[in-house]
């Protein structure tokens, strides 16, 4: 059973972790206390993919875009848990629902919604590459009813970050999941990236989490450091890859802050709260009648705006010196 809380209640519960899956609906800015859209409210859906940090701090900043607009809404939160039946059934829920728009956070979860409508605005964040995930016709003419923000990682600058912490590494396990199409295209993005430093690069790649540990074992004595794209399965299963990694001092270096914290070495990567930010802002403009998901380009945050996250225990564990980093 869904349950009904307010809009004070409903950014804490996004700022923590336990996003519930089938079953967190939130009210916000609405005097009744009802989980029911009244009469000048939004009626908005939310389908997230998983619970993991980049995810949760995206959804976390749409929320309070739309608290910042000052617009009238309730909002049905939904998480699949990884599941991609999981997705499709929420996907439809909230279409029939009646939803006025609906976020999707992560590619699978915009997929499946933009898979259940072509009537409903879907305003997508933390994918990588719309038209390439076949959820836009083109990034800066969407002409259909999906649009949102991109999570594309600067990739190159990651790879600068990879060379001045680990200047002897010669070869990288590329590791993502095959079940992401938006992996995909990071790591071809990272052969480029390995190629032009003169890096032997190798695919290392999962189907699902149950996968990780083996096949992160079988890169031991192989490779000499890990790159691990902006991948939702891997994102979420980072304790497991540092936990083999680290044991055999095998370095990670990461698409986004949240998988340095749970056990990567390094990133340069975007906020995802901002990015979330972002699509709320997208958000209000659609419900405001302001503009449409057909001619909305998908928006990106800007390179100046990523951050250099570290994780010094790591570091001190594999012996690297974070130092390099201040030359």
């Amino acid at each position: 059973m869904s349950k009904t809380i307010t809009r004070r209640r409903a950014l804490s519960v996004l700022g923590g972790m336990g996003l519930a899956a089938f079953g967190l609906s939130a009210c916000s800015n609405a005097g009744s206390g009802s989980s029911a859209s009244g009469e000048g409210e939004s009626k908005i859906g939310v389908l997230q993919l998983t619970e993991h940090a980049a995810l949760d701090a995206a959804n976390k900043g749409f929320v309070k875009a739309l608290d910042d607009s000052g617009i009238k809404y309730t909002i049905d939160q939904q998480n699949a848990q990884n599941d991609q039946s999981a997705c499709q059934t929420i996907a439809s829920k909230l279409v029939n629902e009646g939803n006025d728009l609906i976020l999707a956070i992560a590619t699978p979860a915009c997929q499946a919604v933009a898979g259940a409508t072509t009537d409903i605005p879907i305003v997508g964040t933390a994918i990588t590459d719309y038209a390439a995930s076949g959820l836009v016709a083109d990034n800066d003419a969407p002409g259909g009813n999906v649009t949102g923000t991109s999570d594309l990682t600067p990739v190159e600058e990651q790879f600068d970050l990879l060379q001045k912490l680990l200047p002897d590494a010669k070869k990288v396990a590329i590791l993502y999941c095959t079940a992401e199409s938006n992996s995909s295209v990071q790591a071809e993005m990272a052969h480029d990236a390995a190629r032009t430093r003169k890096l032997d690069a190798e695919d290392y790649t999962v189907s699902s989490s149950n996968e990780i540990q083996q096949v992160v074992e079988s890169m031991i004595g192989k490779v000499d450091v890990i790159y691990a794209p902006t991948d939702n399965t891997i994102a979420a299963g980072m304790q497991t890859v540092s936990m083999v990694a680290t044991e055999h001092k095998l370095p990670i270096i990461c698409g986004e802050s949240g998988m340095v914290a749970n056990g990567g070495l390094a990133t340069y990567g975007i906020d995802y709260e901002k990015l979330g930010y972002k699509t709320g802002e997208m958000a209000v403009k659609i419900l405001n009648g302001e503009a449409k998901p057909a001619e909305m380009p998908i928006e990106h945050l800007d390179v100046s705006e990523c951050t250099l996250a570290t994780n010094k225990e790591i570091a001190k564990t594999l012996g690297i010196d974070l130092s390099k980093l201040d030359a």
